[in-house]
């Protein structure tokens, strides 16, 4: 491994200042994705430009693409001497709406407060940006003072990913490939500190679920409005949107989720531990979540991870009140765990429409993506986090939703959510509330601590 005893120590009180101080810029810019896919809809490049001041002022030149103007994809790069493959990092620049009469604290502020920086993105995900360009600046001035590197090492910061990515990742593999090519590919969700009964878990995402959205659409005859007629169109809807709603498709507990279930099992006391051990039965899975996991949150991630799912989100029908429309539809949030193929997954949702006729239209699906956890990455991953919470548990995690590995594992690339960040255990904070949620957050000194662990596990991945 190359010698880096020429650099000087690292001031980590100054760098997480540094750090806090950009994740602030980047929440100020309101890079709100609204789906259009339409020039200038998020203007991620107001964000990538800040970012590419930060880098610029460390001696690294980055460059911005666009398939769509003011869609911007921040790439940059920091050279080692070939001998192993590069190592990417990963954060998407773009946000969801927010409702600022629902928060405490103004979203787009940046304000701090109680400890913890507010304001839409911090969690989802400008604090992987943040930490990613100042571990970038650390590496760079490791290299200028004499250090060396066995891996480039790799920093993209994509648009688009609250859309489906096209603009952003999507773009990146499919026209810049060889930019973003990389062994490995660290990015959400994963590596938070996640706080149950006492214990602490470190879950890394080594798997997400597959997307298959769905329009369903239901006929009837058209009428007057004066008539009720109990099979109408929008009446058939109503009940397969009720039963879809009242329906728990079929348990698949994959092994990720197995070894994050026992995982976990083996730090926590008995009743907890048998609980958690049992739910990866199938035949008692159902009945453990609903009579034994009282919490509602905990209730709907882990039914997340054991089954496909289907969410209704957008209903359409009708034009005019005095009209019965003769036709009405649902667009369908479907999720698929690894294994699960788009075909059965549509036969699991037709059962849990009920026995009303309907088309079923896919209106996009992406496969899910699943890595190893016994790579010399996911090793290093866990070992960081242990050398610097010695109590905390790192676990094998899957995400119910998807990420910007979907664009990356077509090029090969191993991908895994690590994105470091540390809350208070005595904060009844839910971490995954927060994504797309009111009052999102992340503490001060857990971003610093997160800035810490990414930068020690990317140089010593990287051989500096």
């Amino acid at each position: 491994m190359p010698d880096d005893s020429k650099s000087a120590p690292i001031d980590w009180k100054a760098e997480s200042a540094t750090c806090v101080e950009l994740l602030r810029d980047l929440i100020r810019i309101p890079t709100v994705n609204k789906g259009t896919g339409e020039a200038g809809d998020a203007n991620e490049r107001v964000a990538a430009e800040r970012l590419a001041e930060h880098l610029r002022a460390a001696g690294v030149e980055p460059k911005i693409v666009e398939k769509k103007k003011g869609r911007g994809n921040l790439i940059a790069r920091i050279k080692g001497d070939g001998s192993k493959p590069p190592l990417l990092l990963n954060a998407h620049l773009d946000v969801v709406e927010a409702d600022a009469g629902a928060w405490k604290h103004d979203p787009f502020g940046a304000e701090i407060h109680d400890g913890y920086i507010w304001g839409r993105g911090a969690i989802d995900m400008k604090h992987m940006a943040a930490m990613s360009a100042c571990t970038m600046a650390l590496l760079a001035r490791h290299v200028r003072e004499g250090g060396r590197l066995e891996r480039d090492v790799i920093f993209a910061a994509v648009a688009d990913e609250e859309a489906g990515c096209a603009l952003g990742s999507m773009y990146l593999c499919d026209e810049h490939a060889d930019d973003v090519r990389a062994e490995y590919m660290l990015g959400e969700i994963g590596a938070f500190s996640l706080h149950l009964f006492g214990r602490t878990f470190y879950p890394i995402q080594v798997a997400e679920k597959g997307v298959c959205w769905v329009r369903a659409t239901y006929q009837g005859k058209p009428g007057h409005g004066s008539m009720p007629d109990p099979e109408s169109a929008v009446l058939k809807l109503a009940r397969a949107i009720e039963r879809l709603g009242k329906t728990r498709m079929p348990m698949h507990p994959t092994e990720v989720v197995r070894q994050f279930l026992t995982g976990m099992a083996r730090e926590l006391p008995a009743p907890q531990r048998h609980v958690l051990r049992r739910l990866t039965t199938p035949q008692v899975a159902a009945l453990i979540l609903d009579y034994l996991i009282r919490d509602p949150g905990q209730r709907r991630s882990f039914g997340a991870m054991l089954s496909n799912t289907a969410s209704p989100t957008v209903v359409r029908a009708g034009s005019k009140v005095n009209v019965i429309p003769g036709r009405a539809s649902v667009e369908i949030d479907g999720r698929t765990l690894p294994g699960q193929s788009e075909s059965a997954f549509l036969q699991e949702l037709r059962r849990a429409l009920g026995e009303e006729p309907a088309s079923l239209e896919v209106l996009r699906s992406l496969p899910p993506v699943e890595a190893p956890a016994t790579t010399p990455m996911f090793e290093l991953l866990a070992a960081t986090l242990a050398r610097h919470d010695p109590s905390g548990v790192a676990l094998p995690y899957l995400i119910p939703g998807f990420t910007d590995a979907k664009a990356y594992t077509r090029l090969g690339t191993i991908c895994y959510g690590f994105a470091p960040v540390r809350f208070d255990p005595t904060h009844e904070i839910s971490f995954a509330a927060m994504y797309h949620g009111h009052d999102e957050r992340v503490p001060v000194d857990g971003l610093g601590w997160g800035l810490r662990i990414l930068h020690e596990a990317v140089s010593r991945f990287a051989g500096a």
